[in-house]
C-alpha cells in the first residue's frame, strides 16, 4: 500500500459532520505511517463508481470505501478485473462486508487495521438483471444477491428515514412487509454442485450469500458462506407461509436455524430466476443491498476477479 484513495459518501449512515472529521482523522493515520492518501467525496448517485475509475487511472494502488455497503458496491463495479485493492471503512448503516472482515471499530481504528491487512485475490458475485428501461445489465456485489421479500424490502426503504434512524428503521419495514405481503412465487432454476441435473423450484424469497456474517441481528444467515467460496451459497424459501418465515428469521436470530422441507441451503454455480407463465407480479431484484431492476435474473460467480484488502485479526 503506497497510494491509497479515500472514497467518502457522506449520504451514507449518520451524523455527517462528525462521520467526516472521522474519515479526516483516518486520511492522517496513513499519511503518518508514510502512505500517500487523499480524500475524495461523492456528491450524486454512482459517484464512487466515477471516483473509483479515475483512481485507477490514475495509478492509486489501493481504494478505501468509506460508507456502507452500498458504497462498496458502487465502488467496486470499477475495481473487477484489476489489480487495484479494496478496502473498507465501515461508516453506513448497514456494514455487513466490514463486519465479515472484522472491522467493527471506528474509521481511525479501522484505518489503523487496514495499514496491516493482507491483499488476498478473492471471487465475487455477478449478477445479470433487467432495468427498469426494460434493458438487460449485470453488476458485481460482494456481500449478498437476491430476489424477492429481501430486493422489496430494499426499495421501501426511505433513506432520509434510514439516515435518520438507522438499522431499527429495516426492522419496522421488514415487519410491515411480514404482516401485509402476499409472498409471490416465482421460478429458480439451478444444478446442485455435484449433480448434472437442473432443478426448478417455485420461491417467494432467493438470496445468494457471500460472506460468513452479516452482523447486526441476523449473524451468519447461510453457514459455509465465505468470501473466498468459488460457488454460490444460496437460501431458497418454497413457501409463501408468514408463519414460517417468522419462525426461521427467529431461528436465525437466535443462532439456531435448520434448512429442511420449504427452506433450503444448497451450493450451486448459477442460478436464473423468472416470474411464473401467467402471472404478472412485479419481482425486484437487488445486490448489496442496492435496488436495481426485476426479473428474469441469472446469479454467477466471477473467479478470482478481485483484490481485497484482509486484516489479520479477520475470518472472513
Amino acid at each position: 500500500m503506497q497510494r491509497v484513495a479515500l472514497i467518502y459518501n457522506p449520504a451514507s449512515g449518520q451524523y455527517s459532520a462528525r462521520r467526516f472529521a472521522a474519515v479526516q482523522n483516518a486520511v492522517t493515520v496513513f499519511r503518518n505511517a508514510g502512505v500517500s492518501a487523499e480524500l475524495l467525496v461523492t456528491n450524486a448517485a454512482g459517484g464512487a463508481t466515477e471516483q473509483a475509475l479515475r483512481a485507477v487511472r490514475e495509478g492509486y494502488d489501493t481504494i478505501l470505501a468509506c460508507g456502507g455497503d452500498g458504497t462498496v458496491h458502487e465502488i467496486l463495479q470499477s475495481l473487477v478485473g484489476s489489480d487495484v485493492a479494496l478496502g473498507v471503512i465501515p461508516l453506513g448503516t448497514a456494514n455487513a462486508l466490514a463486519v465479515d472482515l472484522g472491522l467493527t471499530a471506528p474509521p481511525v481504528q479501522a484505518a489503523r487495521a487496514l495499514l496491516t491487512a493482507l491483499p488476498a485475490r478473492v471471487p465475487v458475485g455477478r449478477i445479470h438483471f433487467r432495468d427498469e428501461t426494460g434493458q438487460m445489465r449485470s453488476r458485481y456485489f460482494l456481500v449478498a444477491a437476491g430476489a424477492g421479500e429481501d430486493a422489496l424490502l430494499m426499495s421501501r426503504l426511505d433513506k432520509g428515514l434510514k439516515r435518520r434512524f438507522g438499522y431499527i428503521v429495516y426492522l419496522v419495514e421488514a415487519m410491515r412487509i411480514w404482516a401485509t405481503d402476499t409472498f409471490p412465487l416465482f421460478e429458480a432454476a439451478f444444478t446442485l454442485n455435484g449433480s448434472n441435473t437442473e432443478r426448478v423450484a417455485e420461491v417467494s424469497q432467493l438470496l445468494v450469500v457471500r460472506v460468513r456474517s452479516f452482523g447486526g441481528v441476523l449473524r451468519e444467515l447461510a453457514p459455509g458462506a465465505t468470501l473466498h467460496n468459488g460457488s454460490l451459497r444460496l437460501l431458497a424459501f418454497r413457501t409463501r407461509s408468514r408463519l414460517r418465515y417468522l419462525r426461521f428469521l427467529l431461528a436465525a436470530v437466535a443462532g439456531r436455524q435448520t434448512f429442511s422441507g420449504p427452506i433450503e441451503l444448497v451450493d450451486t454455480n448459477h442460478v436464473e430466476c423468472r416470474s411464473r407463465n401467467g402471472t404478472s407480479e412485479t419481482i425486484f431484484v437487488e445486490a448489496d443491498g442496492e435496488v436495481l431492476g426485476t426479473l428474469p435474473v441469472r446469479i454467477e460467480v466471477a473467479p478470482q476477479a478481485l483484490t481485497l484488502l484482509i486484516p489479520p485479526h479477520a475470518d472472513p
